[in-house]
């Protein structure tokens, strides 16, 4: 994206196009060049952004086939890991900022989360029992499955964004639960608290950021300094494949379930913290802030997101990793490309029409008007 974050207006159809991982809502601006004359615009920054991240999402579920036995795929698949959902989070928390728990944002919460999560849940479900062979698996609201932890997430989060803008601390406060996340293997799989905990300093930063702070990492020296440090960050994961356990970066389990002594937890959700913020504004920094041709899909990546799991899935079930040159090079590339395509597609604006009734559904019934 370039070096001014810059606004374009929605086309009519675009503009209600407002996806769960971070919308400009009406009445709100987030950059300087807004027209002043469009009443609901989108910034193209954050929809390559968000585009370019559930690219990553698609490209590492293709990956995790190809782990077993290659230790380059295993240290791209933990480089990729530790940025692209702290990406979407931050993205996230940063327009939650004017969530105030109003009649509107609590229908669009329900609407926009909560009702994608049931039907998600139900669907992957069903689908899993297909692929997996599984006939006898439960559905399960309250436990998450797939997909689904992110809509559990960000509905927890958004409903407690009013106290994280009341507390006067409160990056310290979210980094202090998530270390105590790490201590509490019985906190369970309900809503996927763990992970939900774990994840929250990420969603707590987004809150506490401003336009000027994106600006700050798409400086020209920064964009340049980007590449040798992710290129670091690839060496050093090539490096720990087989010294550490990547697994630090999915934030969904214990440190006594990852088999790690105790006081590993709080110290690993510093470092990955850490590790992670850096890995975000290197992706930032080259992220584009013009309009170009897959900004439209941006405003599509809760549709991508939800979607592309069943691809992912099919694709055990279906026997795309069987054969021997898939686990080649070529293969891999094969995958990402494939990957990418496919997560693309399910970002379009046709598919969107298609998913909209169960994805945005309006539900004009189901709440009351407030004048």
């Amino acid at each position: 994206m370039s070096d001014t974050l810059r606004s374009v207006p929605l086309a009519a159809e675009e503009q209600r196009e407002q996806s769960q991982f971070g919308h400009v809502r009406q009445g709100e601006t987030v950059a300087p060049t807004a027209a002043p004359n469009s009443v609901q615009q989108r910034d193209a920054f954050f929809d390559n952004a968000k585009y370019l991240a559930i690219v990553m999402v698609a490209a590492g579920h293709a990956w995790e086939p190809l782990r077993e036995g290659s230790r380059a795929v295993t240290a791209l698949y933990t480089l990729v890991y530790a940025f692209h959902m702290p990406a979407f989070i931050v993205i996230a928390g940063y327009f939650s900022r004017t969530f105030d728990a109003g009649p509107g944002r609590i229908k669009r919460l329900v609407t926009g989360v909560a009702v994608p999560y049931v039907v998600f849940e139900v669907a992957y479900t069903f689908y899993t029992r297909w692929t997996d062979q599984e006939p006898d698996r439960p559905i399960s609201l309250l436990d998450p499955l797939y997909l689904t932890w992110f809509l559990a997430a960000l509905f927890i989060w958004r409903l407690t964004t009013s106290v994280w803008k009341s507390v006067r601390w409160p990056l310290p406060l979210a980094l202090a639960l998530a270390m105590l996340a790490t201590l509490s293997p019985s906190i369970g799989n309900d809503l996927d608290l763990q992970r939900t905990l774990q994840f929250l300093p990420y969603f707590v930063l987004g809150l506490l950021l401003r336009p000027e702070h994106f600006r700050l990492v798409r400086r020209r020296e920064v964009r340049l300094l980007a590449l040798p440090v992710f290129a670091c960050a690839l060496a050093m994961a090539y490096w720990a494949v087989p010294r550490m356990n990547y697994a630090w970066f999915f934030h969904s389990d214990s440190a006594e379930e990852l088999a790690a002594p105790d006081w590993h937890g709080p110290v690993m959700t510093l470092t990955t913290f850490g590790c992670s913020l850096v890995l975000v504004a290197c992706f930032l920094a080259w992220v584009p802030g013009r309009r170009t041709w897959f900004t439209v899909l941006g405003a599509g990546t809760l549709y991508g997101y939800l979607l592309h799991g069943f691809f992912a899935q099919g694709a055990k079930f279906w026997g795309w990793y069987n054969p021997a040159w898939v686990h080649q090079p070529i293969g891999v590339l094969t995958a990402t490309l494939v990957a990418a395509a496919i997560v693309t597609v399910l970002c379009a604006l046709p598919v969107r029409r298609v998913f909209r009734c169960v994805t945005e559904p309006r539900m004009e019934w189901a709440f009351r008007r407030f004048r």
